[in-house]
Order: C-alpha cells, then structure tokens, then sequence
C-alpha cells in the first residue's frame, strides 16, 4: 500500500518545457483529487457534480488574474 501525505505536494523534480513534467504533475495532484472527491460523497455530495465543479473552480482560478497576462481583462 503507497501512502502518501496529503499535506504534501512534491516538488516538480524537472523544468516545466520537459516532456514529462506534466505526467509528474499528475501523479502528484492524482491522491489528493481522489481524497478530495472521496469526501465530497462521503459528505452526501454526488461525485461526478463534484468533479465538475472542481474543473469549473479549476478554469476560474485561472481567469481571476491568477493566469498569464493578456487573458482579456481591462485595467484601468
């Protein structure tokens, strides 16, 4: 059985512009979705609405200015 701290995220162990970078990032993000949904139902809520909503939370965090400059906001 592979446990694995939850409070942890690893490090990325290569540059972002390696092939595999994204492959790492999954295995590292995998256990603590899987635990997050799992609570989510576990508290009465339906797993695959759950799921939508953190791609929903997911894609809005990166156009709340937390994304690249250039994302379609007016300053000023």
């Amino acid at each position: 059985m592979n446990v694995m701290n939850l409070n942890v995220i690893p490090p990325p162990s290569r540059a972002a512009t390696d092939l595999n970078y994204e492959a790492d990032l999954k295995v590292a993000l995998d256990p603590i979705l899987v635990e997050l949904l799992d609570r989510a139902e576990a508290a009465g809520w339906d797993r695959r609405k759950a799921a939508y909503t953190v791609m929903f939370l997911a894609a809005r965090n990166l156009t709340d200015g937390k994304g690249p400059p250039g994302n379609g906001s007016s300053a000023g």
